[in-house]
């Protein structure tokens, strides 16, 4: 029987109630490894079998020791106990402060499934309770997608249309992809990928002939195989990269006036900034060189190949997730706009290649089956990445796109499918903020960071435990997730953890509508059926879907290009702009009257590089970036994930230099600290990294040296007790993991052990009655 993850499709064989077999999708031109962790994870040590709850919660009720969140024994209790607690905790504050001091935000990939997807159930659980504080944007692409509505369009529109690879290798001459085109990142998918295409897609496009020449400071993050150029800039630096682009194209007419007319917004501020009419500085290629450490001849020819050949800028997500993250993408958009091919097959601008797998897929932007969430009636969201800002600053203000925002007073959070110790960054502020909640409820499968930080731990089923339909925008095969083995412990789905929470509080017949999961799946399916014929596919009724396990969609008719319509008629395909094209240009954004994101791209220093000051006490650049093994936190504890750590722990890779001036080797144990936390790390050598950058993946589980308390040493590798907690800008205050320095020391003394994967010490209750 198959199942679907966010990093690919499985049959999966089950002999006497057991998963013997983990194989891949039989359709999948290149599978990934991951899938082989699935199986002892699930059933292994890690698992939360029974609820739980916090001992000191359990005696003193809410609010009680919040300090001791992640520090102290829990007690099992029974299903009935554990769901009073958790609806009288939801009805008491509910009550006494209003919906607007519950945060559920919930963040995290969670199921590839479409109906047991946890943050949809939660997020239809609370609006049916009379809503929530929820969150806008994502960590990935936080700055992006408030940035782009203004200057294009809605991030999801655009991405529906990225230009298919099979365009490219008709068509591309030259590929430059700012941030690389990692091919571990195309392992994975929000919503699943039946297959992988990218990395076979590459290759096709090296063998027609295509040029690529990879911008970043990881030359590996675009296969060498290729024949790749690597230009490996400063970290933090792309935006000044593509203005010396600019100035050369503009300074030697080799940008595209008639583009800019017809299809642009506000060409000339923009222009006047990079000819330094407007600030006495000309963003020449050698006043880029000084910041970017690239030489200025290299920069300059570059601009000329670009304007000579056929062109694809790549824009990876992972340059809006440093300080100013919005203005390499909306210096990308406008170095693209200055070579005028955007529109064109094989030309112009995507956002990105690489980031996840689907992206240049030729597919339908269908997305299958989706659980509607309801309407939420607290109109209050925060931006995804300002949480612990949140929670230490209740009533306090701040600068949001454009409007003057109030945080709220949270009091309980609920938590389903997802990590806050994996997401968040500075992980010594943010346990911090999260004692000041007085009550915190998490659905979980795994005994992970996120669980041990709570004070209620409701078990969650996970995709191999339930029946589900398995389906994303622009994959073409819709997966019947068929149930391979019962629940572990006392697991329950979500579905059947909110409908008990909601009969208790009155609203089990708005969460549930009255019907059973397995007539939710048909009814999903079937409204599924009808919204395909709007991108003229049919599908079969629900029966022969099932039986069949999968459906495989056509692709369309003649593969995407990016904005092809709109340049084919710009005035029947007006952008949803306040111009109706793009704009380099904002008069909406020049309005706010922001700072540190005006009307244009514009360079502005990072808060730590490796050009300011700082960079004597910390002098390297920290890349924390998705792992090969794993999705982000996700099977951390697995077999795949587990054996690339380096004596136990997360392997951190220097530059042979870096490493060698610090009296660093290859499996050796370092201390990688800066001035708000400190972590251990094995460490790897290659030249594929810069000099100056060292790089350590997200995803390792959070094991604090002594647990509870602030600041103590992470033993494990978890990067975000290093990374900073700041807004991208006022405009979109997206995340700023990307704009990190940190030191590198040889560890000295005994080792301490990973306690990661280890569950919670587990006591029996104490007589006390609150």
């Amino acid at each position: 029987m198959l199942t679907s993850t966010h990093w690919g499709v499985y049959d999966v064989t089950v002999e006497a109630g057991r998963i013997t077999r983990i194989a891949s999708f039989e359709r999948d031109p290149d599978p990934s490894p991951i899938g082989q962790s699935l199986a002892a994870a699930v059933t292994g040590p890690t698992r939360v079998r029974y609820p739980a709850v916090r001992k000191s919660y359990l005696e003193g009720g809410p609010g009680a020791a919040p300090e001791r969140r992640g520090a102290e024994p829990f007690v099992k209790v029974g299903w009935d106990e554990a769901l009073t607690l958790a609806a009288g905790e939801l009805k008491r504050v509910k009550t006494q402060f209003g919906n607007t001091s519950i945060f559920a935000g919930s963040y995290g990939w969670s199921s590839a499934g479409r109906f047991h997807h946890a943050q949809s159930q939660v997020h239809r659980f609370m609006n049916a309770i009379g809503g929530y504080v929820a969150h806008v944007g994502t960590y990935s692409l936080g700055a992006a997608r408030t940035l782009l509505p203004h200057i294009v369009m809605d991030m999801d529109a655009l991405r529906a249309q990225q230009t298919a690879w099979v365009q490219l290798e008709k068509h591309c001459q030259l590929l430059v992809a700012f941030g690389s085109i990692p091919g571990k990142n195309t392992q994975v998918n929000s919503g699943g990928i039946s297959q992988h295409e990218a990395r076979p897609a590459l290759k096709g496009l090296a063998g027609a002939g295509v040029r690529f020449v990879n911008v970043s400071p990881l030359r590996d993050d675009l296969d060498a195989a290729l024949g790749v150029e690597w230009m490996p800039l400063r970290p933090n630096t792309d935006t000044a990269f593509m203005l010396g682009l600019a100035h050369t194209l503009i300074a030697e007419g080799r940008h595209d006036p008639a583009f800019l007319e017809r299809y642009c917004e506000g060409f000339e501020p923009f222009r006047r900034y990079v000819m330094g009419e407007a600030d006495g500085v000309p963003k020449t290629a050698h006043w880029a060189a000084h910041i970017c450490d690239i030489p200025a001849d290299t920069i300059a020819a570059l601009a000329r190949r670009m304007a000579a050949n056929r062109t694809m800028i790549s824009v990876a997500w992972s340059l809006q997730r440093g300080d100013h993250g919005e203005q390499p993408y909306w210096m990308g958009i406008a170095l693209a706009c200055l070579l005028g091919q955007i529109g064109t097959p094989g030309g112009g601008i995507a956002l990105a290649y690489g980031p996840v797998g689907i992206e240049g897929a030729n597919a339908r932007p269908f997305s299958g089956p989706v659980l509607p969430q309801g309407q939420n009636a607290v109109k209050t969201p925060i931006p995804v990445a300002r949480i612990a800002d949140m929670l230490e600053n209740p009533g306090g203000r701040y600068e949001f796109n454009g409007r003057a925002c109030t945080y709220p007073d949270i009091r309980l959070i609920y938590w389903a499918g997802g990590n806050p110790f994996h997401h968040h960054q500075d992980l010594n502020r943010l346990i911090r903020a999260w004692r000041k909640p007085e009550t915190i409820i998490v659905n979980e499968q795994y005994w992970n960071p996120g669980a041990k930080m709570a004070d209620i731990v409701l078990p969650a089923t996970t995709m191999l435990e339930r029946d589900d339909i398995g389906s994303t925008s622009r994959d073409r095969f819709m997966i019947a997730m068929k149930r391979a083995i019962e629940p572990v412990g006392e697991a329950r789905d979500d579905y059947e953890i909110f409908s008990a929470l909601a009969e208790r509080l009155g609203a089990k017949e708005q969460f549930t509508e009255s019907r059973s999961a397995a007539v939710w799946l048909r009814h999903l399916y079937d409204e599924a059926r009808v919204r395909a014929r709007k991108f003229d596919l049919s599908l079969p009724g629900f029966e022969a879907f099932w039986a069949e396990g999968y459906v495989e969609m056509p692709p369309p008719d003649e593969p995407p290009v990016m904005l092809g319509a709109y340049r084919a008629d710009p005035g029947a395909n007006r952008l949803p702009t306040p111009s109706g094209k793009i704009e380099i240009f904002s008069s909406t954004i020049a309005s706010f009257g922001y700072d540190d994101c005006i009307g244009h791209p514009a360079w502005y220093e990072p808060a730590e590089w490796l050009g300011a000051p700082l960079a004597r006490r910390y002098p390297l650049h920290l890349i924390s970036h998705q792992p090969a093994t794993r999705l982000h936190s996700q099977y951390d504890q697995g077999s795949v994930s587990r054996a690339a750590k380096i004596r136990d722990r997360e392997a951190l890779t220097l530059h042979p230099q870096d490493a060698a001036a610090r009296g660093i080797k290859t499996g050796d144990v370092v201390r990688v600290f800066n001035d708000r936390g400190a972590c251990l790390a094995g460490v790897k050598i290659s030249d594929g990294v810069r000099q100056g950058v060292a790089v350590l993946p997200t995803g390792a589980w959070y094991d604090p040296l002594a647990p509870g308390e602030i600041g103590t040493l992470e033993k494990h590798g978890n990067p975000n007790v290093l990374t900073l907690d700041k807004g991208t800008s006022k405009l979109t205050q997206g995340c700023s993991a990307l704009t990190t320095l940190v030191e590198v020391e040889l560890f000295q003394g005994a080792l301490p052990s990973v306690t990661a994967f280890d569950a919670p010490q587990f006591v029996v209750r104490s007589a006390v009655v609150r």
